[in-house]
């Protein structure tokens, strides 16, 4: 019997809510991946509860945690390392060095970087070191990234509006020349109206993906939309149909969410589930 590609997912945790791997790693599971989950921090709840509890994990303890995963081999096992939200400078720097490590004993890995630092309304919203990280060190080991437009401006210096931005962009970014890009969440001078896209540039070209923009922003988002893209990538899709399947299923938890009057994502809807369970390409191999 084959096992599930598996998946390390390094990035926060809360006890309460869905954001980081509380909001990744259901949807891998339940997609059929084996997941093993890192926490960078725990906290009680996102920031944007009147009260927040918790911390960023102490060196120590981390890296004690990285040592226990070596020790399980489990660098060598994992088909995708998905990094995501890091509470402070010295667990970023021991990101780093795993994801390296990871890389030189397992070529075939693929490592999705969501460099998890602000938003255009927050704007960045990690210490400017913990960004220069992911810039200097986790980025350009990237088989795939996942920045938001204040994101990618923030990394480039330069302001994203058109497609011509990106490309200029993505030439900035110390990423890899045959590293794919998706710039998330995108509004561009000639997005469809009422839609908000993904733009995917790599080695190959460029392809847009709309989808109706729901005026919902809710925390979590971004990394549940990256755990769907590991989930479809898992499955045996191509990537520009695991983009188009986590933006479906994104906007479901987002609708979902809004319709309980939620204030982050909700991952329990039941056609969301089901079509968790229905991953897989279609007929024409998409």
């Amino acid at each position: 019997m084959t096992r599930p590609p598996f998946v390390i997912s390094i990035q926060s945790q809360v006890v309460f809510g869905h954001v980081g791997n509380s909001a990744a790693v259901f949807p891998m599971q339940a997609a059929g991946l084996e997941v093993a989950s890192i926490p960078t921090v725990v906290f009680s709840n996102t920031p944007d509860y009147p009260t927040l509890r918790g911390r960023a994990l102490p060196p120590e303890f981390f890296s004690d945690l990285l040592h226990g995963a070596r020790e399980r081999g489990l660098p060598e096992r994992a088909a995708f390392i998905v990094t995501g939200y890091i509470g402070s400078l010295d667990v970023a720097l021991m990101v780093a060095d795993f994801v390296a490590e990871a890389m030189t004993a397992n070529p075939e890995i693929t490592y999705l970087c969501d460099p998890v630092m602000g938003d255009a309304g927050p704007g960045l919203y990690v210490p400017e070191a913990i960004a220069d990280v992911m810039r200097e060190r986790l980025l350009p080991m990237a088989d795939i990234a996942t920045p938001n437009p204040f994101e990618l401006s923030w990394l480039t210096g330069r302001e994203i509006v058109t497609v011509a931005d990106l490309e200029a962009a993505r030439q900035v970014l110390r990423i890899a020349a045959d590293a794919r890009l998706i710039a998330t969440g995108c509004t561009l001078e000639d997005t469809p109206d009422g839609h908000i896209e993904s733009v995917i540039l790599g080695s190959d070209g460029i392809s847009r993906h709309p989808t109706p923009h729901l005026p919902i922003a809710l925390p979590g988002t971004g990394d549940l939309f990256a755990g769907l893209i590991v989930a479809g990538l898992g499955h045996g899709l191509a990537l520009t149909r695991a983009v188009e399947t986590a933006q479906v299923l994104t906007s479901r938890a987002l609708g979902h969410a809004s319709a309980l009057g939620a204030g982050e994502v909700v991952l329990s809807e039941q056609e969301f589930r089901r079509a968790l369970l229905t991953l897989g390409p279609g007929r024409d191999g998409r």
